[in-house]
């Protein structure tokens, strides 16, 4: 049987082909994500240490809202904040007293500087931490600022800092209240 003028069936493989790849091309361009370094500092009080797990979540003015989990899990390495040396070679469980950890997270990409950062605490145990920075390894300008805690972390609550745009008011700035919705897990229990 020839072929009397109609397409080859090796004409309509390619073209399919080329429209799957086309179609993944889409789909990846708008699930673009980012990678961030986060420094997380650990003040020197007695007793400030953790073994919990620790959640984050940090975003810009444009609603791109970024959750880490396990925060424990991406640690990278433990930086000594007096020397400039990086002490990679030794592990050590992230949120040690007096000791500064980064960790590598990769989560949607912000699109104006990181404005809010909320850590939340899993366990038993309390943890002081001192400061928390976000960069951007995206560009430096949409990295955020220092956010200082330097108190003891309540329990299974997300506590942070938002300095996303505010009112001025006669009182001074009022910041809006970010409010997080439970996850449909926490709702279940709750139903």
């Amino acid at each position: 049987m020839g072929n009397s003028g109609g397409t080859p069936p090796s004409f309509y493989a390619v073209l399919l082909i080329s429209l799957l790849s086309a179609g993944e091309s889409l789909v990846s361009n708008d699930t673009k994500t980012c990678m961030y370094a986060v420094t997380v500092e650990t003040t020197c009080t007695k007793g400030a240490d953790t073994s919990n797990h620790v959640s984050l979540r940090f975003g810009d003015t444009n609603s791109n809202d970024i959750v880490v989990r396990r925060l424990n899990s991406m640690h990278v390495k433990r930086v000594d904040p007096l020397e400039p040396e990086v002490l990679d070679d030794m592990s050590r469980k992230p949120f040690q007293a007096c000791m500064v950890d980064q960790f590598q997270v990769t989560g949607k990409c912000v699109t104006s500087p990181v404005c809010y950062v909320y850590l939340k605490l899993a366990g038993a145990d309390d943890w002081r931490p001192g400061f928390v920075k976000v960069r951007s390894l995206e560009g430096p300008h949409l990295s955020s600022g220092y956010f200082y805690f330097r108190r003891v972390l309540p329990r299974h609550v997300w506590h942070g800092f938002d300095t996303c745009g505010g009112e001025v008011t006669p009182f001074g700035i009022k910041h809006h209240r970010k409010v997080f919705a439970a996850s449909k897990h926490f709702r279940h229990k709750l139903n």
